[in-house]
């Protein structure tokens, strides 16, 4: 068991405390340094992966990079209509660091600042896939949230609402927002996966203690997909309105789990998995059977 906590320990910092600037990758060659979040375009074409040096896509069987500045995107999340994100901007291009909250209309080619640069670097960020709400967990104090907490932006950051957080034990490692309600939440921490239906105000836990690692709510709204480790990787799908969960297979993972997860808006039965070695599978069968696109890093063509 101690064995198994460090190997998850070393993952989470490795993920979110490397704080060195690799080459940039070329279109023929890219190399997935860490990955900070998951998505697909809004017409299911494309994978995005955010790392320390930008934005690598997956399109028709090959990757390249990203239009746009090599920044290092984190919390990065997709809503039909925007990619948002926080992190730091590439050495010697500019913006001020850190971003505290962006937003991209054009897919990462130019974005808008919403506020909080210079002060926030949001590690932990979620959105509403249909309403644009931003929730993040802000580990410091600033400007606009006078405590640690869950917030949340219905307004792309004009407004902050903070959270009450009660009965969320533990500090989250993940969040999920419903992608039609808003106030519907989830949040994985070291003692389990809990869920909100008043925008994160009181939480109550759903099944086992395990430490949960990744959640994400199907687009549709009815299932929550979860990842968790409990001497071994698992991903479960929850549908949280009778309470019925799925075991579902995951690829050999030594040493490793999920850390990301993310379904294509136009082929429902499509599903891509990102994790904590930066390895990233996608599934054409709902999650049945998985095939890698990207190994430790090391792009597959």
């Amino acid at each position: 068991m101690r064995r198994t906590t460090s190997i998850i320990a070393a993952a989470l910092l490795t993920f979110f405390s490397n704080l060195l600037w690799p080459p940039l990758a070329d279109a023929q060659s890219v190399t997935l340094h860490h990955v900070h979040g998951l998505a697909y375009s809004a017409d299911g074409k494309q994978i995005f992966v955010p790392s320390h040096n930008g934005l690598a896509v997956f399109s028709d069987g090959r990757w390249s990079m990203a239009p746009g500045p090599a920044h290092d995107y984190m919390g990065f999340s997709a809503t039909r209509q925007s990619f948002y994100s926080s992190g730091h901007p590439a050495p010697n291009s500019g913006p001020v660091n850190p971003f505290g909250l962006i937003r991209s209309k054009d897919g990462g080619k130019t974005w808008d600042k919403l506020g909080l640069e210079g002060e926030s670097d949001f590690h932990l960020l979620a959105t509403s896939y249909g309403t644009n709400a931003v929730y993040v967990f802000s580990h410091a104090p600033n400007s606009r949230m006078r405590k640690p907490g869950i917030y949340s932006t219905v307004n792309d950051g004009f407004a902050w609402k903070r959270a009450e957080s009660k009965s969320l034990e533990g500090e989250p490692m993940n969040l999920a927002v419903h992608p039609s309600n808003n106030k519907i939440v989830a949040a994985g921490t070291k003692s389990g996966l809990y869920f909100s239906t008043d925008g994160g105000d009181n939480f109550k836990r759903l099944g086992s203690g395990e430490q949960v690692l990744a959640a994400y709510f199907d687009l549709d709204g009815k299932q929550l997909w979860f990842s968790s480790y409990s001497g071994k990787p698992a991903l479960t799908r929850l549908d949280w309105g009778s309470g019925k969960k799925t075991d579902l297979s995951l690829p050999p993972l030594t040493q490793d789990a999920v850390a990301y997860i993310a379904q294509n808006p136009a082929h429902r039965s499509e599903y891509a998995i990102a994790t904590f070695e930066r390895n990233v599978y996608v599934s054409k069968d709902g999650g049945k059977t998985w095939t890698r696109i990207a190994n430790r890093g090391q792009t597959m063509q």
